[in-house]
């Protein structure tokens, strides 16, 4: 592929992302994906050139833009040698016309700065959601561990969690003998922080009630040694038949997956009422915790998707209360960085119900606020959480 070709590549996946968003469709990585698994005349080389533009243009734009090519109008602007490429050569993208649209440039959503927590109305913290994430590992306690640090000699642990490790950008880890034979997960080590939050240990009844594909309930597994029960539920059909063989692989043989009819949730969990040492709830939220990794998740945000989400989660909190036996633990989660998604919502809870307070997480990443924990990347080199532990009396 030229140059040139390349440019508009990257102007036609900035448009499918863009209608991917305002529809719920996939997101960039995966359109990037099908775009080239079309195209096997494009070698590495484009490919890398390619997703480069897509992902600068979509870090440089808060809000979805008019058009993938006013998107990367606006990077033409920030980056020299793009202009040029506007040629109208074959392949290429027609040449710029006087007064053409450029998209806005930004670093969060107008209507979303009011919504942020305290910490991130901080420009520094701001440009820090947006910055490449690192690749986090967690040792599995499950398995003996003692080959991990030998495959990779240059992973650097992560202060303040135990198990975690981080490693090169583009590190193969998928690749390697002690992924596949279970010995390493690949997980934040802000989600690692979350599981230790919950202070789980042998012989607890713990439930894991937004499970997703495991990855906590993995972490959970671990610090219970495989021992005591361990519910992983999830109302995502898909993203649960996947834990099954993770589990078998990590060798985390107390979990036991449940899916709920979302809606209905309480039904399936009354015989659990009143009986669980530890419940999680890393809730459905807005993600804003998580743009180095999804930038254009900015793109999918609304006022409206955002009060349905605040509406989810205090139901949520509300059923998984129930489950929890007295003197036990509900811990609150949630990868975004909006205080009615975290202190408030809380704050809810807590002022909703008797018998309940809020209890020191016992991590040692984060900043105290409200009545949980803010983490955040530029702060802690994770990605953004609220992190909340509540105890019943």
């Amino acid at each position: 592929m030229t140059p040139s070709a390349r440019l508009q590549a990257a102007i036609d996946l900035l448009d499918a992302t863009a209608a991917a968003a305002c529809e719920g469709g996939a997101a960039a990585d995966t359109l990037i994906a099908r775009y080239f698994r079309d195209r096997r005349y494009a070698g590495s080389k484009d490919r890398r050139a390619v997703r480069e533009l897509v992902y600068a243009a979509i870090r440089l734009c808060a809000e979805r833009p008019e058009s993938g090519r006013a998107a990367m109008l606006a990077l033409a602007r920030e980056r020299s040698g793009i202009l040029e490429l506007f040629d109208g050569s074959t392949h290429g993208p027609a040449p710029v016309e006087p007064g053409e649209p450029v998209a806005r440039t930004g670093l969060v959503p107008g209507w979303l700065l009011p919504h942020l927590a305290e910490p991130l109305r901080d420009e520094g913290e701001q440009r820090a959601l947006l910055e490449r994430a690192p690749l986090d590992l967690r040792i599995n306690r499950l398995k003996p561990a003692n080959d991990v640090r030998a495959a990779f000699p240059d992973a650097q642990p992560v202060p303040g969690i135990a198990d975690a490790l981080r490693v090169a950008e583009g590190t193969p880890v998928e690749q390697s003998d002690v992924y596949r034979s279970g010995l390493i997960e690949i997980q934040d080590a802000g989600s690692q922080a979350i599981v230790m939050a919950c202070a789980a240990k042998p012989g607890m009844t713990v439930v894991d009630l937004c499970a997703g594909a495991g990855g906590k309930t993995l972490g959970l597994a671990a610090a219970m040694m495989g021992k005591g029960r361990l519910l992983a539920a999830d109302v995502n059909r898909e993203r649960l038949s996947r834990l099954p063989e993770r589990a078998s692989r990590a060798g985390a043989e107390n979990v036991e997956p449940l899916l709920l009819d979302a809606r209905r949730e309480a039904q399936a969990l009354a015989p659990f009422a009143a009986s669980a040492d530890v419940v999680l709830v890393d809730a459905p939220c807005s993600g804003s915790g998580t743009w180095r990794r999804n930038p254009e998740a900015r793109w999918r945000l609304t006022e409206a998707r955002l009060a349905r989400l605040v509406l989810e989660q205090a139901r949520i909190l509300d059923f998984a209360a129930a489950l929890v036996k007295p003197g036990g633990r509900l811990v609150y989660a949630v990868c975004a960085l909006t205080d009615v998604e975290g202190q408030d919502q809380v704050r809810r809870f807590l002022n909703g119900r008797s018998g309940w307070a809020a209890a020191d997480p016992g991590i040692s990443l984060g900043r105290k606020y409200g009545e949980g924990l803010l983490l955040t990347p530029a702060h802690d080199g994770t990605d953004g959480f609220f992190i909340a532990a509540l105890q019943k009396s």
